[in-house]
């Protein structure tokens, strides 16, 4: 952990050079017990929000992401964004860059861009995007997880999402597709992008919502709204942040959203466990129990270390 801040503190109070090198610490130091211990305490001290953003390249996620982070700033509040791109094949490097096309401010510490590539994962986040989530979800109001918007395995999405956000956009059938895919499971909000096309957007909204009735029961009382939004004008934006709002509401009140934290903090350790050691390592080891003495990233490494020696 060369150059890491050594606690939580020192990330927060850092800005964003201590923040960076604790992000860049994820990928060098993964599987280190200093890195599981940081990660564990900024998992014990949750402050924001998660945002997840999905949909197909071209539906104006960063276009969105960008009137969301004005917005929020605005409103005194500090932003926190993953953005995962494609890699590139060459360098296996992020190969849009999201911070290129996020009109911030190098000098704001209350906005912090870090743009993640996919590499060969195929469910729209990268492999360290839960744990720069976690982390900065300790140290901003807000985080947005924007997915590399690969178009129908964005399933990944729900393992880090309070909230998750469905980009859609009109005339492009993504719907129905998303409706075979069974991605209009995934969605606690949907979106319809560039609004300002009329008649299209409604039709594309129709569809939406008729593809949210068949593809799944709503959730206890919850039912995903479909709210037509044109970013670059900014028309939409108060509806989709007072679904936003709606649904953080309904799930602090209905037990749902700590039931979504647990479930989520589960499958990090599963899906990890599972990459390394397939159906067999899992089985062999006991999460329930690991989470009841320790952090899910230190709870993670145990297993994992038990495993090792059990099968090598």
């Amino acid at each position: 952990m060369t150059g890491t801040p050594p606690d939580l503190d020192a990330i927060r109070s850092g800005g964003k050079p201590a923040l960076a090198r604790a992000l860049a610490a994820i990928e060098t130091a993964a599987g280190s017990a200093g890195l599981a211990a940081l990660l564990d305490t900024a998992w014990r001290g949750p402050r924001a929000h998660v945002l997840g953003i999905t949909g197909p390249p071209g539906v104006g996620k960063s276009t969105l992401v960008d009137r969301l982070i004005t917005i929020w700033r605005e409103a005194g509040e500090t932003v926190g964004v993953i953005a995962v791109d494609p890699s590139s094949r060459k360098s296996g490097g992020a190969l849009l860059g999201d911070r290129t096309r996020l009109k911030t401010d190098p000098n704001d510490d209350g906005i912090f861009v870090r743009s993640m590539a996919a590499r060969d994962r195929l469910g729209g986040l990268s492999d360290h995007a839960i744990a720069a989530t976690v982390l900065m979800r300790a140290v901003f109001d807000r985080v947005i997880v924007e997915t590399v918007g690969i178009g129908q395995s964005e399933a990944d999405i729900v393992l880090v999402a309070d909230t998750v956000l469905l980009c859609l956009q009109p005339a492009s059938g993504d719907s129905l597709q998303f409706m075979k895919a069974g991605v209009m499971e995934l969605p606690d909000i949907v979106a319809v992008t560039k609004a300002d096309l009329g008649d299209a957007a409604a039709r594309a909204r129709g569809d939406a919502e008729s593809a949210l009735a068949l593809a799944r029961p709503a959730p206890g009382n919850w039912r995903a709204p479909v709210v037509l939004v044109a970013a670059a004008t900014g028309a939409g934006l108060d509806d989709l942040l007072g679904e936003v709002a709606r649904h953080r509401d309904w799930s602090d009140d209905t037990g749902a959203f700590q039931r979504r934290r647990q479930a989520q903090t589960r499958a990090w350790i599963e899906e990890g466990i599972r990459a390394q050691f397939g159906r067999q390592g899992l089985a062999a080891v006991d999460i329930g129990s690991a989470l009841k003495t320790e952090g899910p990233f230190t709870a993670e490494r145990k297993l994992v270390d038990q495993l090792k020696a059990r099968f090598r």
